[in-house]
């Protein structure tokens, strides 16, 4: 059985947001039963984009703060990656605040790079996906609770399409997306590729309605964590009162096996019946996940010139 720890939590001020994230991870093991000494431990948060910085649609700098200096405690080294639609993770980290604690703590930043891997699914046989990612000791998934205009919700399966490098994702939304299905089986396949080490949601606040980036901050005070992604998002969909079959990654979770039953998952400290949400907004109107042709061109030409041209500028 899938344990998920759920919490609540109000603060994002550093020293009680590490004592919730510890008192968060305490029935799973504490950090330590995740991170052994001398481990390379990949922080993989929600880096979306650098242009709406206090729009709450990317994982909170605090939270990436905090669980490193878990991390260092339990004798690992972290470092942080992401793949964002548009320039790199560095530019999009740096325009979100993020400079303070990358030089506070020495974190290194990866700028995630693409290796075919084989993949044993009927409909998936290879993925490319981030090298950096698939060789690093530990994975911690660092998502951030999230609306979304195309897959209804956006938690720690969807989070995980950040390890898929560079414009791959756009060409994936090309390819997979003309059957939402086949792009939700394609996420959780790749969340079962990366196979994160733990999950730890940031819901302190959400980011609801017309999200991924379009929405607005969601005051929810919650966090979540498990060892197992699916459960994790299961026990999240539960907690915001969404209809699972509206959302393509749980469909597909379920077909597949995974977990994606209350009744299958532990709950050792908060139940979701205690922390529901009744009035979460979700997009008032869905879009298509298939981008076109021409829009991933156009995406691949704004994310050379963000990553080429305007960024160097910016961070020097």
């Amino acid at each position: 059985m899938s344990s998920v720890s759920l919490l609540s939590a109000h603060s994002y001020h550093r020293p009680l947001l590490k004592t919730s994230l510890e008192q968060l991870l305490e029935p799973l093991g504490g950090i330590k039963s995740f991170v052994k000494p001398s481990q390379k431990v990949l922080l993989k948060p929600n880096l979306l984009t650098a242009s709406r910085p206090t729009k709450e649609c990317v994982t909170r700098r605090e939270m990436v703060y905090c669980v490193a200096q878990l991390v260092k405690e339990a004798g690992g080294t972290p470092f942080l990656g992401d793949s964002p639609a548009f320039g790199s993770a560095r530019g999009v980290a740096l325009a979100n605040g993020y400079g303070e604690i990358i030089e506070e703590l020495g974190l290194e930043v990866v700028e995630f790079q693409g290796k075919r891997y084989s993949h044993d699914s009927n409909n998936f046989n290879h993925l490319r996906l981030s090298k950096e990612a698939m060789d690093a000791d530990v994975v911690i998934n660092l998502p951030k609770v999230k609306s979304h205009v195309q897959l209804t919700l956006t938690l720690g399966v969807k989070n995980l399409f950040g390890c898929v490098p560079g414009k791959m994702k756009a060409w994936w939304h090309m390819e997979a997306g003309k059957d939402a299905n086949r792009f939700g089986e394609m996420l959780v396949e790749t969340a079962k590729a990366i196979a994160p080490n733990l999950t730890i949601m940031d819901g302190i606040i959400g980011h609801e309605g017309n999200g991924p980036s379009n929405g607005e901050p969601r005051e929810l005070g919650i966090l979540g964590a498990s060892a197992d992604v699916f459960a994790l998002d299961c026990a999240m969909i539960e907690l915001l009162k969404v209809y699972p079959s509206s959302i393509p990654t749980y469909v597909a979770q379920k077909r597949l096996g995974l977990t994606s039953n209350i009744a299958d998952i532990e709950f050792p400290l908060c139940h979701p019946s205690e922390l529901e949400v009744n009035d979460w907004q979700l997009p008032k109107h869905k879009t298509p996940i298939d981008f076109g042709l021409p829009r991933v061109i156009r995406s691949t030409f704004k994310h050379l010139y963000i990553r080429l041209l305007r960024e160097p500028l910016k961070i020097g």
